[in-house]
């Protein structure tokens, strides 16, 4: 009868122990050659200390993989630019807003922007009307027009956008046809049924005017400026938000910092932020700017708006940091997590290949105080860890992903960091060969794969032990 094969469990005297024990020359000639040797070869060859520590045995080079893996982090965030709690804590230790700026955007001066710049916020995208559900706007508190209908609408009353009657959906508006245009006071009646203008826009025509995107699928629906309809097809309409960038600040601020934290810190965000949009102005390109989402800044109008940040705009007003003749491209995150990162060592490739040019005033730094303690100590995630699990478990995971799959995985190499200590690079080793993907890309499908309520990784810095 032949021989029980025996389970590869990861513990015990299993080909991983041995690994430990007895395989690091083989797994780093492996992993600086074309691949890692079959199991089977590996199990194969003669032992040596077999107290030897993984982690000892591998402190400068891949660390093999035990039983079981926790990952400990600092940070949260792609950790390049201001790091917000880490404004926070130097606020709090009495630095003001230029000298919270000038270390996270190193080099870069503040200089004045016309504080009258608009700026175009896409605030609903592509939506689909119907018949039986049009778009709908209302204006609200005062007076409102709509450019190429004569006259003004009284406050609340609605309008509605309704697509032309003809092409199927999603094909190409017919030649001629036009959307048809309903406005309809409070008490039911209609100042104006036609056909709508194309591409029209929507003003107040007082100081107090809001106007209500009724259609946006979200509470803040409420803004200042212009509302602007973009027609795409017979049934996708966008709308644009034309608002003054001092006016857009006042719905950006409260949401990307509390207004509670201190002026310094709201002042600091507030100029930062203003650089961030000011550097997307495109005029004479596309319909928009920017999206009110968190792929730009999230912008949330009127009904986000806080005395507090409101305040720390208008002590700030038109201020703008500056490298040379440009504005900066003033990215931030929440958490630095005690340092943060030089953006050619977050930006890379799927493979961790560094592809972009260092940027002057993204700079990696640390973020600490004279005894060591970082300014951003008091956030949430200043350090963090995972739920721990076997190694059969991750195998599972990352074998799942196309971009990570290395077979049962055996090792990962950590030691390609930035000078944060952040990831550049991961490579996994298993018994199918090594793969290696940016750090970024290891932290997705990790979060992709783990159980949907275990905590995340919040960050590429990110070791299997705690991090000081």
């Amino acid at each position: 009868m032949p021989a029980r094969r025996r389970r590869r469990t990861g513990s015990g005297d299993t080909p991983v122990s041995r690994l430990a024990a007895f395989g690091v020359a083989l797994l780093l000639a492996a992993f600086l050659g074309t691949g890692v040797a079959p199991l089977a070869v590996l199990a194969e060859m003669p032992g040596s200390n077999s107290n030897l520590e993984p982690e000892a045995a591998l402190a400068t080079g891949p660390t093999i993989l035990g039983a079981t893996v926790t990952f400990h982090g600092r940070g949260y965030g792609h950790g390049v630019g201001m790091s917000q709690y880490g404004a926070r804590g130097r606020a709090q230790a009495g630095e003001d807003a230029a000298t919270i700026l000038g270390h996270y955007y190193q080099g870069a001066t503040l200089a004045a922007l016309d504080p009258t710049t608009q700026i175009r916020v896409l605030v609903l995208s592509k939506w689909i009307a119907r018949a039986d559900r049009p778009l709908v706007v209302y204006g609200r508190l005062g007076s409102w027009s709509i450019d190429g209908v004569g006259g003004e609408f009284p406050a609340d009353a609605r309008l509605r956008l309704y697509p032309p009657v003809g092409p199927a959906p999603g094909m190409a508006i017919a030649t001629g046809a036009q959307w048809r245009l309903v406005v309809e006071g409070v008490d039911g009646m209609i100042w104006f049924d036609g056909l709508a203008p194309a591409d029209f826009a929507i003003r107040g025509t007082t100081a107090d005017t809001q106007l209500q995107l009724w259609s946006k699928p979200t509470r803040y629906d409420r803004y200042r400026g212009v509302l602007r309809v973009v027609v795409h097809s017979a049934t996708r309409v966008s709308v644009v938000n034309d608002v003054m960038l001092e006016e857009y600040l006042g719905g950006v601020v409260p949401v990307e910092m509390p207004a509670t934290w201190p002026a310094a810190a709201l002042q600091a965000q507030a100029i930062a932020a203003r650089s961030y949009a000011a550097r997307r102005l495109r005029p004479g390109v596309s319909y928009f700017d920017v999206p009110d989402n968190s792929s730009s800044q999230i912008y949330r109008g009127i009904l986000a708006e806080k005395p507090a940040t409101t305040a720390a705009i208008e002590a700030t007003i038109g201020t703008v940091l500056m490298s040379g003749a440009t504005i900066v491209n003033a990215m931030f995150h929440s958490t630095g997590g005690g340092a943060t990162e030089s953006n050619e060592n977050v930006y890379t490739s799927a493979t961790g290949r560094r592809t972009g040019r260092p940027v002057s005033y993204l700079r990696g730094a640390l973020d600490r105080r004279p005894d060591g303690t970082p300014f951003d100590g008091g956030a949430p995630y200043s350090t963090w860890m995972t739920r721990t699990y076997s190694r059969t478990q991750l195998a599972a995971w990352f074998a799942a992903d196309r971009r990570t799959n290395v077979g049962d995985l055996l090792a990962i190499d950590l030691r390609d960091r930035g000078v944060s200590g952040r990831l550049v690079s991961v490579t996994l080793v298993g018994t199918a060969g090594t793969r290696t993907v940016s750090g970024e890309v290891f932290r997705a499908v990790f979060n992709a794969r783990r159980p949907a309520r275990d905590p995340i990784l919040r960050s590429t810095l990110l070791d299997t032990a705690p991090i000081p």
